[in-house]
């Protein structure tokens, strides 16, 4: 008798769950990892001097190692990201920290932001000029304060109250970057960084860093310290950063809206990456990475060009520029 009672329970609990519609959710990819990367989406001379394109190949190339020997090694998706860009920044090639683009003024403002897909947790900071690594100050941010964003003098003050390596100015600015302002003559080749990583414990997050627009008007802020316009990430469905012409991806919501087409509409990765970059942006806009809960990943953009990179736990490893 007893038996009978414990089967006819069974069967209403998991008639009532079909009902109500609370069935199990989908749990994401653990056991593996993927790391994808970008320096920029833009108009890149595809007779750029071998010189040149190997200096970039290699870059993005040692970006990718430094990300997969702390994932391969059990760290976090956060501590991967956030080291990766902190390379990318360091490096004078990139739109970010050292070598970046200057304003209408001459000066370096930079932009960056995190999130950690967990808990939707984010740090950002916008319009500094002294902080070496703006990455680190936005993760900062996210851990240290109540905030998620903080700009310029602001932002400064508090990474420099938390021990972070502060510089001047100058520092920022390379002899490339000073002739180009000098003669007001737009890079075709330098770009925003970015990074998304899924962990093994099936954490994602995501980062971007800027220079912002070349030649901008001082205190421009574009889509990369904007959590949901240029970065994103969430667990449930995936992490996103995307590079471009700032304005267009803030006014499109771009990175949350890949999340929200796949949360909401059902939408795989590739599927909804393409509505946003190919279908709701212009051509030439940009372009964006991502990876989704189960370690499938996209590397899209519009214009001729995009640098970048990817490389999983199964092996498979891509560093390019033009397709």
């Amino acid at each position: 008798m007893r038996t009978i009672i414990f089967s006819i329970i069974t069967i209403l609990i998991i008639s009532a769950t079909v009902f109500i519609g609370q069935t199990p959710k989908e749990e994401p990819t653990k056991g593996k990892y993927v790391l994808v990367i970008h320096g920029g989406a833009g108009n890149a001379d595809k007779n750029m001097p071998t010189e040149l394109k190997e200096k970039y190949l290699s870059s993005l190339e040692s970006a990718l190692q430094i990300g997969k020997k702390i994932l391969e090694s059990g760290g976090s998706s956060l501590d991967a990201v956030e080291q990766v860009v902190r390379f990318l920044e360091d490096d004078s090639l990139f739109n970010a920290g050292r070598g970046a683009v200057l304003t209408s003024e001459g000066v370096a403002e930079l932009d960056a932001s995190i999130m950690y897909g967990k808990d939707l947790s984010t740090g950002a900071v916008a319009n500094v000029k002294r902080v070496k690594n703006p990455i680190t100050a936005a993760r900062t941010v996210m851990e240290k304060s109540n905030h998620v964003l903080l700009v310029s003098d602001g932002a400064e003050k508090f990474a420099k109250s938390k021990g972070l390596e502060m510089v001047d100015p100058s520092y920022f600015i390379t002899s490339e970057e000073y002739e180009r302002w000098t003669k007001k003559k737009e890079s075709e080749k330098k770009g925003t960084v970015g990074a998304v990583a899924l962990d093994m414990a099936g954490n994602i997050s995501a980062a971007t860093s800027t220079g912002g627009m070349f030649y901008k008007l001082p205190g421009r802020v574009g889509d990369a310290p904007l959590v949901n316009a240029g970065t994103y990430a969430n667990n449930k469905t995936a992490g996103i950063s995307c590079t471009g012409w700032g304005e267009r991806f803030i006014k499109n919501t771009v990175a949350f809206n890949v999340s929200a087409l796949m949360e909401y509409k059902g939408y795989t990765l590739k599927e909804a990456v393409d509505e946003m970059i190919h279908k709701r942006l212009q051509k030439g806009d940009g372009g964006l990475i991502a990876i989704d809960k189960h370690g499938n990943f996209e590397l899209s953009y519009s214009t001729n060009a995009m640098f970048r990179g990817a490389i999983n736990s199964d092996g498979k490893k891509i560093v390019k520029i033009w397709e």
